[in-house]
């Protein structure tokens, strides 16, 4: 499946207004080949997930700069277990603290980047665990 691309979906949950980190995010994917879906500001945890498996995403990125990341990132693995969906990857960055890293892997978030975070390094992990997704459904 060479010609297949990696397909991502990139989310702002909840009332924080400060997207300019996941534009950043979405742009430097898609210049590393990706397609990227970006769903904009004031996302509640159901539309992200509707909208991921709308758009059969590989992968979904939550930008999350209030706080409240525990929470959405627990509802969108719910949510994507309810919908039979908990294939989908799920990764994220923001402002997150490093004692809460451990719990968000936990529940199933594949990978958190934190400020000073390179996109080249969310590239390159997005290319690795996709890949394995893929092998795992025998694409």
């Amino acid at each position: 499946m060479e010609d297949r691309r990696i397909r991502v979906l990139i989310a702002k949950p909840g009332m924080d207004g400060h997207d300019r980190g996941a534009k950043v995010v979405a742009r430097a994917l898609r210049d590393a080949g990706m397609e990227v879906v970006y769903t904009g500001l004031r996302q509640t945890a159901e539309m992200i997930v509707n909208a991921a498996i709308q758009e059969d995403v590989d992968a979904i990125g939550l930008s999350v700069l209030s706080g409240a990341h525990m929470h959405y990132f627990r509802e969108v693995v719910r949510l994507l277990r309810e919908r039979d969906a908990a294939d989908i990857i799920v990764f994220g960055g923001g402002i997150i603290p490093d004692q809460d890293l451990p719990k968000l892997e936990e529940l199933g978030v594949g990978k958190v980047f934190t400020p000073g975070a390179s996109t080249e390094d969310a590239a390159t992990y997005l290319k690795t665990a996709v890949a394995a997704r893929w092998a795992a459904q025998g694409a």
